[in-house]
């Protein structure tokens, strides 16, 4: 899973990130001497259309607010405007998570609490601050984990988590140490790099036990490939977007050459050539010619329509997400028909609804409530065509300022939603009247 994560960390970075990888995803060319290639590395630029097709998708659930059930049980409620100790409360919790699932395929909830040094009742417990929180792990965080079988079902026996955390490094400064969370039933410990005897090992920095007999971690998943194992929905359009950077960068480097003309001479002898507005040359040869040689564009052309071919193929590959199975256009016919047509999106959705619900559970089992209850996050967004969704996809874009409202229509033209008949300019110029 981390080979796929590395090249969406680099995507999701943007334009410094690629260059930052270098001949990883933008290859030297054989004859081409190290200073070309920085100089054209230099002057790539990502369109980054994975990292934009992530944040369009995630936001569609989170457009409503999420809903919290009624069987929530009130001594939890409060918990989750605060529900990770940072400020944010479950929606935006969620929120964060769905951009992991559909980016990385993978995160995870970890439902931990503080440990009770000394609190004997439960106001004591508030006013210490001693209550569950969830904690969202991302995929680069997980380092490993065991599994162990409990009747039919998988549970997880240890689970290995990578933490930064900063300590106090004179009166004004801090310094960042790496550690190890180790986590088993009943039990955790936190390793660190210590030196002993003038040999650096892992060893443990702290340990204690819990009151739970599980792991209080949960899977989130974008496309499950099995327990603890996801990948990303959209790989093949990461992929993508790293042929589409190479391709411009090629396209960018034509560019430059054709707006280069080369002055070509013939015949001319000892004539001496000067090149300027008041500048003539003479020469005796009739054979002679001197002229400037500039590049046909055809290579420019084509290389042009390989980029926007490039660029609605990444929007179809995101669009497919939302597609809802012929037949269901609705989330109420979804639901009628036991959910046998629900698009990628909405099951993805389902999964992190269901991971939210046992997240829930956990806090719950951490304080000795019997239920953690269930939340619904808004799914009624499946669209019935391709050209449905990968055009709502460029309303998102042209609403965003990505898209210009002449390329919004002529998309729209292409993909049989507007008539052929409509022009473009017209149109345009309609709206503005109209607008005034």
């Amino acid at each position: 899973m981390a080979a796929d994560w590395g090249l969406v960390d680099t995507l999701l970075g943007g334009t410094r990130a690629m260059r930052r990888a270098g001949r990883r995803y933008l290859p030297q060319w054989p004859a081409e001497d190290d200073a070309s290639y920085q100089a054209r590395l230099a002057s790539a630029t990502l369109f980054p259309a994975y990292a934009r097709t992530v944040s369009v998708l995630a936001g569609k659930p989170f457009g409503k607010p999420l809903t919290i059930g009624e069987d929530v049980p009130q001594r939890l409620r409060p918990w989750l405007e605060d529900v990770d100790l940072q400020g944010r409360n479950l929606h935006s919790f969620a929120a964060e998570i769905c951009v992991n699932a559909l980016s990385h395929g993978l995160c995870g909830i970890l439902v931990d609490c503080p440990p009770n040094r000394g609190a004997r009742s439960v106001a004591e417990e508030r006013a210490a601050g001693i209550r569950p929180y969830m904690v969202h792990v991302r995929p680069g965080s997980i380092l490993g984990w065991r599994t162990r079988a409990h009747g039919a079902a998988t549970q997880l026996a240890q689970l290995r988590l990578l933490e930064c955390v900063e300590e106090e490094d004179g009166p004004f400064t801090a310094r960042e140490v790496e550690q190890v969370r180790v986590l088993e039933p009943g039990r955790w410990a936190v390793y660190r790099r210590q030196v002993v005897d003038g040999a650096e090992a892992w060893r443990i920095h702290e340990e204690g036990t819990t009151t739970l007999p599980v792991i209080p971690f949960v899977p989130v998943y974008g496309r499950r490939r099995g327990f603890m194992l996801g990948a990303p929905p959209m790989l093949e359009l990461a992929h993508a977007n790293v042929e589409h950077w190479q391709n411009k960068s090629d396209q960018q480097t034509i560019l430059h050459v054709a707006r280069v003309p080369l002055l070509f001479a013939r015949g001319l002898g000892d004539a001496q050539i000067t090149v300027g507005a008041n500048s003539l040359i003479q020469t005796g040869s009739e054979t002679a010619e001197l002229r400037y040689v500039e590049h046909s564009g055809a290579a420019i052309e084509a290389g042009r329509r390989s980029l926007l071919d490039l660029e609605d193929r990444m929007r179809q590959t995101g669009a497919e997400l939302l597609v809802i199975r012929p037949g269901n256009t609705t989330e109420a016919q979804t639901i009628a028909d036991n959910e046998q047509g629900m698009c990628d999106l909405q099951r993805i959705m389902q999964a992190v609804e269901d991971s939210l619900d046992t997240a829930l559970a956990l806090m719950a089992r951490w304080v000795g409530e019997k239920d953690g209850g269930h939340v619904s996050i808004y799914r009624d967004f499946g669209a019935a065509t391709l050209a449905e969704a990968s055009a709502s996809l460029l309303f998102q874009m042209q609403s965003a300022g990505a898209l210009s409202h002449q390329t919004l229509l002529g998309e729209l033209k292409r993909r049989g939603i507007l008539s052929p008949d409509i022009e473009v300019a017209t149109e345009i110029a309609r709206a503005q009247a109209q607008a005034r």
